[in-house]
């Protein structure tokens, strides 16, 4: 096998293993898994949600500040279902449109759909970014004129 070709096999196996980190951060904040997302975070982790409509607006720095904020969202709602439409994978990035369902304390339903762009390195989340949707979020990665793979998601 050729260098090149080492190194494609190299970057696609990477892409796979990207994919399951975050669908495995997806299933841990269903399931409420503290202990899983901590394991998963970089210790540089930040999550930007500044672009979300919702009262929890902001930057969030580091696993602690990032599960005050989950914090609210579990008080807030006794489940939430994130259910991805597909991983677009490209480097060290992971793009993630989806629909989350949430049912609130006294039973009302919220949906929303969103796009979450996840940052991979090494083997750990280092990032996790919200936009509104999927054209925003592309153009803001620079995928939005580049071919890019996508993997069928499983139901979170």
């Amino acid at each position: 096998m050729d260098r090149r070709a080492r190194l494609r096999d190299t970057g696609q196996a990477m892409s796979r293993e990207n994919v399951e980190i975050v669908r495995r951060s997806l299933n841990a904040y269903a399931r409420r898994d503290e202990a899983a997302l901590r394991e998963l975070v970089d210790v540089d982790f930040e999550l930007d949600w500044t672009r979300s409509i919702g009262w929890l607006t902001g930057v969030y720095r580091g696993i602690d500040e990032t599960l005050r904020f989950y914090a609210g969202y579990f008080e807030a709602f006794r489940e939430i279902v994130v259910k991805p439409d597909c991983f677009i994978h490209a480097g060290d990035l992971v793009v993630v449109p989806n629909e989350a369902r949430q049912w609130g304390r006294d039973g009302i339903e919220v949906t929303a759909r969103s796009c979450l762009v996840f940052t991979v390195r090494s083997g750990k989340l280092l990032r996790i970014c919200l936009y509104q949707d999927t054209e925003e979020a592309l153009e803001a990665v620079g995928l939005a004129e580049q071919a890019v793979s996508q993997e069928h998601p499983r139901d979170v």
